[in-house]
């Protein structure tokens, strides 16, 4: 017969992990709805959009699993801040449904793409 401590050990092990839900905070966690809003009431506002994306993606690049998107350039000259703003803003014009993190995540996506060219 099973000890009791024996049996609970056993049944912890058994039940599946519980998927880790992570939730992103700041101003990027906004719908592309409140970005276009927000820089079209106040243009200089882009400027925190875009740092904040900055920010995510660096520490994507930090959270990566060795050998992925190792050398990975989030400035390149052939995308430089302007262009990456402008990306972000098209993203959300023509998709205000979805949130500035989608836009970010495509942005990234096409930072990976330019890598490789």
């Amino acid at each position: 017969m099973m000890k009791p401590t024996a049996a609970l050990l056993f049944l912890g092990l058994a039940v599946p992990a519980q998927a880790q839900v992570t939730k992103i905070v700041g101003i990027g966690a906004s719908p592309c709805s409140r970005f276009n809003q927000d820089i079209g009431e106040a243009p200089a506002k882009e400027r925190d959009y875009l740092a904040w994306a900055q920010g995510f993606m660096s520490g994507a690049l930090i959270r990566a699993p060795e050998g992925v998107d190792g050398g990975l350039d989030l400035t390149p000259s052939s995308m430089p801040l302007n262009a990456q703003a402008d990306f972000l803003r098209s993203f959300c014009t023509k998709r205000p449904d979805l949130d500035f993190m989608d836009a970010v995540h495509a942005l990234y996506r096409h930072l990976r793409t330019l890598q490789t060219l």
